[in-house]
This record gives C-alpha cells, sequence and structure tokens, in this order.
C-alpha cells in the first residue's frame, strides 16, 4: 500500500509539471504566436525551430528540461529515502513527466512528442544510457534528417541500455520500456510517413511562413 501511495505522490506532480510545454510558452509570450499553428502543429522543439528559428528555441528547451528534471529528482528521491529504489523512482517519475507532456491537462490532452523530455530523463537517470540514445539520435539524424527516425531508435535504446549496463531489475526495465513504447506510439504519424517516403527532412535553415 505504502509503495503505490508513494507513486501517487511522485506521479501527480510529475504528470502535472510536464504539462508545461515550453514550446507552446515561449511562442505565445515572445513571439505572440501559438505554434500549434504553424509548420506540422506539434508543440515540440522541432517544430518551434523550423518556424521560429534558434532564438526562442533555447528558451523551450531550457523551460522543458526543468519541468523534467525537478520532478524526476523528487521521485527519485522519495522512492530512494523510503524503498531505497531511487533508480526506479526517477525512471518511474520521468515516465509520468512524458506523459504529461504529451497529454497535457492544461492544453485539452494535446502536447508533443516527449523526445526532449525524455533525453533530460537519461541524463538523471546515468549519464551512459543518455549518451547510448543521444549518441544514436545525433548519428541517425546526421545521417538521414530525419529527426523522428532519430527519436524512434534513440527512444527504442531506452530499455536495452538498461539491460546492456544492468542496471537496475524489472521495476527499472518496465519503467524504461514504457517511455520507449510512449516516445514510438508518439510518432506514429512519422512512422507512416517514413514508410511511404513522405517525412519532412531537417534543415537548419527557418521554414518561411
Amino acid at each position: 500500500m505504502k509503495f503505490f501511495l508513494l507513486m501517487l505522490v511522485a506521479a501527480v506532480p510529475a504528470y502535472v509539471l510536464g504539462g508545461v510545454n515550453g514550446a507552446i510558452i515561449t511562442s505565445k509570450y515572445l513571439y505572440k504566436r501559438d505554434i500549434r499553428m504553424f509548420g506540422s502543429g506539434n508543440p515540440g522543439l522541432t517544430n518551434f525551430y523550423r518556424v521560429f528559428g534558434k532564438g526562442g528555441a533555447v528558451l523551450v528547451a531550457a523551460i522543458d528540461i526543468l519541468k523534467t528534471v525537478a520532478p524526476v529528482l523528487l521521485g527519485g528521491w522519495l522512492f530512494g529515502k523510503v524503498f531505497d529504489m531511487t533508480l526506479f523512482g526517477r525512471a518511474m517519475a520521468g515516465f509520468f513527466v512524458m506523459l504529461g507532456h504529451c497529454f497535457p491537462v492544461f492544453y485539452g490532452f494535446r502536447g508533443g512528442k516527449g523526445v526532449m523530455a525524455a533525453g533530460a530523463i537519461l541524463i538523471v537517470l546515468d549519464w551512459r544510457m543518455a549518451l547510448i540514445s543521444w549518441g544514436a539520435f545525433i548519428i541517425v539524424t546526421a545521417l538521414t534528417r530525419y529527426v523522428s527516425l532519430g527519436a524512434i531508435l534513440g527512444g527504442a535504446l531506452f530499455p536495452v541500455s538498461l539491460i546492456l549496463l544492468r542496471l537496475g531489475s524489472f521495476p527499472e526495465f518496465a519503467a524504461m520500456l514504457l517511455c520507449a513504447l510512449l516516445i514510438i506510439a508518439r510518432h506514429e504519424g512519422n512512422i507512416r510517413r517514413l514508410v511511404h517516403g513522405e517525412e519532412s527532412k531537417f534543415s537548419f535553415r527557418r521554414r518561411k511562413d
């Protein structure tokens, strides 16, 4: 009972904070426009960069990283103190941050794809996991210019890297598997476009209005 009660205490603030969307906030208050009305309509960092450029993208990344790291550290601290399960607490809280980012209660449950949040979670969990997934993301994106493909592969490596590095046990693996499945599910449309050769390639040039 105590375990599930502690999960609730860690999961609720993680989900709520996860719903704080850096792209929406920055586009509305810095550019006086809603990112969801431009480009692909996705309120994420990639679409924001394509529409508004790199200036505001730094603020978007900062907001999404901070709103992720805080509840992940809280979850780790709670579970570490009570059950000596720091890694699980961080991984579980991380999943709920991603859930809040993807399905935010503040924006009608229509959010981003959780890639930036997932990347920040890995850095807090273990730098080696972050190196594996971020490395895969950067290499695949650089070679193909498909951000979505890099994100999908990087996400799929979450539970794999956990096993390879022998970190944690089944609870941690389950949490990382949920994070990976969430990223893949959120890229369902991208996967279809990749299969049909219709996916947009990333460019450092800002997209014109």
